[in-house]
């Protein structure tokens, strides 16, 4: 069922109608195969590169869309409504182009930055080690200064399309800048001494190659530090807000989904004489469930609107990702409730809807974090009115 939505201009209106058919065209007829086979999609990929929807919150200089991240999101949510994975993946994509969008030199935006965006490449995001998943300060894994570049060392974990990556944005210890200091670096799967470890066995968004990125002497050239050195984690702090963005728009598009298939069947399927849908009990849970999913879009909404405006969105980022992925979590629960033992069976995807949602309370910052980082940006707020 299509989503009735308030967008900003005709283009837009136009755009979304792009993805919904390429979505249906493209995505949905191989999402339950690849999943089932836990085949990661890179033709799909280029597909998306070739219709210029791997870049679209990019400007036009670089060869990106010049799109609103309002409209971007709002794509993403059409993705995923079709395939999760898909849609994370254009998600983590938009996440590794941001150091060198916002923070990269003059020749690293003309000489990468268009590839990255148009989509010939595809991005990851090197944040999180093993032990330091929330707590991305205490991260281990360290680049020296070596020969006029760099020498790097190390692990990092939980990487999306690890191992299927054409350029990894990566943040590296640099001992020279102080106990805590970091720093971002843009890396490449040719770089001698750097590889992915096998692929992590998921409970649920298979299609999407999970894996650790392995450093062992890696020499990363001087021109490939993005940013100043030293200032690594606030580039990352500041693309992860981005990122929940992201991940709210896909946790909506699952959760959309899910609700579409339960009001479909408990609109065909009969007890008592009567439509499911038309005994109180399951009206009353789709309800729910819709108030649910309005509810998370109108919420990420709102905080991307904020950010096209040139706001501080921080706190409405935690909070889109807190109640978006919370609601996909609830609502995927609920659809396969409303089937009974066909939802809990593999011949309708609501099962798989709900393996896929539980990790979105997680990554990107999990969904305790995200109420610490609400409730510190309550009392950053309240101490002047205190004092």
């Amino acid at each position: 069922m299509p989503v009735d939505r308030e967008l900003p201009t005709p283009e837009a209106h136009d755009l979304l109608a792009l993805t919904r058919d390429l979505a249906d065209a493209e995505l949905a007829p191989k999402a339950a195969e690849y999943e089932r086979e836990e085949r990661f999609p890179r033709e799909v990929f280029r597909v998306l590169g070739d219709a210029g929807l791997l870049g679209l919150p990019f400007g036009e200089d670089v060869g990106g869309g010049g799109q609103p991240y309002e409209v971007y999101l709002q794509v993403v949510e059409e993705l995923a409504a079709r395939w999760a994975s898909v849609a994370l993946g254009v998600s983590v994509h938009t996440l590794a182009c941001f150091p060198i969008d916002r923070f990269g030199t003059e020749e690293q935006r003309r000489d990468l930055l268009p590839d990255m965006v148009g989509g010939q490449l595809l991005g990851a995001y090197c944040l999180s080690e093993a032990h330091a998943g929330s707590d991305p300060a205490a991260m281990r894994a360290a680049a020296k200064t070596s020969d006029g570049g760099w020498l790097a060392n190390g692990e990092k974990a939980w990487v999306t399309h690890g191992g299927h990556a054409d350029f990894y944005s990566t943040f590296l210890r640099t001992p020279d800048d102080g106990e805590r200091g970091i720093s971002c670096f843009h890396l490449s799967p040719d770089l001698p001494g750097l590889a992915a470890a096998r692929p992590e066995e998921k409970m649920g968004l298979t299609g999407s190659t999970t894996a650790a990125i392995r450093l062992d002497d890696v020499p990363v050239p001087a021109d490939r530090l993005v940013g100043e050195r030293g200032r690594g984690l606030s580039i990352a702090l500041g693309a992860l807000d981005s990122g929940r963005l992201g991940v709210s728009a896909v946790a909506v598009g699952l959760a959309q989904s899910a609700l579409d298939v339960a009001v479909r069947y408990a609109t065909e399927r009969e007890a008592f004489g009567r439509r499911i849908v038309d005994h109180q009990g399951v009206a009353f849970l789709l309800a729910d469930m819709a108030a649910a999913v309005e509810s998370a879009r109108a919420t990420y909404l709102v905080a991307a609107r904020r950010k096209d405006a040139g706001k501080e969105y921080s706190r409405q980022a935690s909070i889109a990702k807190l109640v978006a992925t919370d609601a996909a979590m609830k609502v995927t629960t609920d659809a396969v409730q409303v089937l009974g033992g066909a939802g809990y069976t593999r011949e309708f995807p609501v099962e798989r809807y709900m393996r896929e949602a539980k990790v979105m309370q997680i990554f990107e910052g999990t969904n305790q974090i995200q109420r610490m980082v609400i409730g510190k940006s309550l009392a950053r707020e309240a101490a002047p009115a205190a004092g």
